[in-house]
């Protein structure tokens, strides 16, 4: 699937942490209102000062976010983010931080 279009649709530089995993045109049954859903999940790469080969990734922490209307459809962020933990001390980064 050619996601690079959607690029244009999304917040200024998430493309850079996270990958396009789906993008679904879906339907309300309450009221029969069609939105999109774009599926992102974070990349494998821990950011920042952390040094990334004492880390593995350990699952991921979801969260939906609605964004502005496209073409009158609500349009819904589904973002997986990594969940991060050390490999000795076996303590939790729980998240990344980066900015947009």
């Amino acid at each position: 699937m050619d996601t690079s279009y959607i690029g244009h649709f999304l917040p200024k530089g998430l493309l850079e942490y996270f990958d396009i995993t789906g993008i679904d045109e879906l339907c309300f049954v309450k009221d029969r209102s069609v939105y999109f859903q774009i599926s992102l999940e974070e990349r494998n790469m821990i950011l920042g000062d952390v040094d990334g080969t004492q880390y593995e990734s350990k699952g991921f922490t979801e969260i939906t976010l609605q964004d502005f209307l496209v073409r009158g459809k609500a349009v819904y962020l589904a973002i997986k983010r990594r969940r991060w933990r050390h490999k000795k001390r076996l303590v939790k980064l729980s998240e990344t931080t980066f900015h947009l």
